[in-house]
């Protein structure tokens, strides 16, 4: 399948910089395709669209405020991302303006304030072009980012140096039922639901399960090997415990609807599935779900819109078509949804 044939023209006021006002406020674009048909909804209605005894999967990955800044003792600003940390206390970490960085080079990384916090030496540039830098403080990686880090937005969402709504941010750039800390980007078709939502979904009779996969850095990589086979796909760490494999293997063998929020779900969901049976388990995942794809386990997926030529628009494309998905996405353009993270949703069953 050629790269090309996920393209399409988005105008770039339909990206979202801010989320809705309030979560759900989000418009919900329904595609059904058994009948072929998309209606414009808004997000509450999705209650509409579940049936008692539906199995609605999220991912409760929680997202580490992973965004930080610091400058070189020259006073050159510098961008940061906290990738992962290492056993020996360095960390793995994307610069930005980190060209003039040597070995064992000095940064001042600063507070959520602006304030000097620690210092951090410089130790090694990887091959991937990342560094490995090693912050002089005796704070865990996690205490030190709560107290310097913002929400590791992706690098379409634009901010200007205001706190306020870096803040803002930290909240809303997290789901409600976020438990498991380690994802440095937001599984965000979860981004619309409430408690109070979610409470009204159990009381119609539709039951709720959970997967963890902590999204990386690598969700946001753009395809660009001309085949989309060519691709190397990159890794994320995915967990499902005992309890939510029984309660999504009750709901399939009753022949209910597994309805995934999220690629990541689906990912998650298919990495682990064998036929239409889930078994509870820890990995990595490599899966590149992309047309044509056989799908074991899901059934229905809400999502958000999708970047050009990215592996989670194969991933819906493969679920829903993809001529099928084109149209959609015109559809949405025309009646001006919002795209992407903050964007709005698609509910596909």
């Amino acid at each position: 399948m050629k790269t090309s044939s996920l393209n399409y023209n988005l105008p770039s006021e339909l990206i979202a910089q801010k989320p809705a006002h309030l979560r759900t406020l989000s418009r919900l674009l329904v595609m059904d395709r058994s009948k072929n048909t998309l209606h414009d909804r808004n997000f509450p209605d999705i209650i509409e669209y579940l049936d008692p005894g539906d199995c609605l999967v999220l991912n409760d990955t929680k997202v580490i405020p992973a965004r930080f800044f610091a400058r070189k003792t020259t006073g050159a600003k510098l961008e940061g991302l906290f990738i992962a940390a290492h056993e020996s206390g360095t960390w793995q970490v994307m610069l930005k303006n980190a060209r003039k960085i040597k070995k064992e080079d000095h940064l001042i990384i600063t507070d959520r304030q602006g304030n000097d916090f620690c210092r951090a030496r410089a130790i090694d540039r990887t091959p991937t072009g990342q560094w490995l830098i090693e912050p002089e403080s005796n704070d865990t990686p996690e205490q030190i980012l709560e107290k310097i880090g913002f929400a590791p937005l992706p690098p379409y969402i634009k901010r200007s140096p205001d706190k306020q709504t870096d803040q803002s941010d930290l909240t809303r750039y997290q789901t409600v039922y976020a438990r498991q800390t380690g994802a440095i980007a937001a599984p965000t078709a979860g981004l619309h639901f409430t408690d109070q939502l979610l409470e009204k979904i159990k009381q119609k009779g539709a039951q709720l399960a959970y997967v963890t996969l902590h999204v990386g850095a690598g969700t946001f990589k753009p395809v660009t090997a001309d085949n989309l086979a060519d691709h190397d796909i990159h890794s994320e760490t995915y967990s499902l415990d005992e309890k939510n494999a029984r309660i999504i293997n009750d709901a399939i063998a009753k022949n209910k609807r597994i309805i995934a929020v999220g690629t990541t779900t689906v990912r998650t969901l298919e990495t682990i599935a064998k036929q239409r049976n889930l078994t509870p388990q820890t990995g990595d995942t490599k899966l590149f779900i992309s047309p044509p794809y056989d799908f074991k386990v899901v059934d229905a997926i809400i999502t958000n819109f999708h970047l050009p030529k990215s592996t989670l628009l194969a991933l819906i494309a493969a679920f829903a078509g993809l001529e099928e998905v084109q149209n959609a996405y015109k559809h949405a353009i025309q009646k001006k949804y919002r795209f992407y993270s903050y964007g709005d949703a698609m509910l596909i069953i």
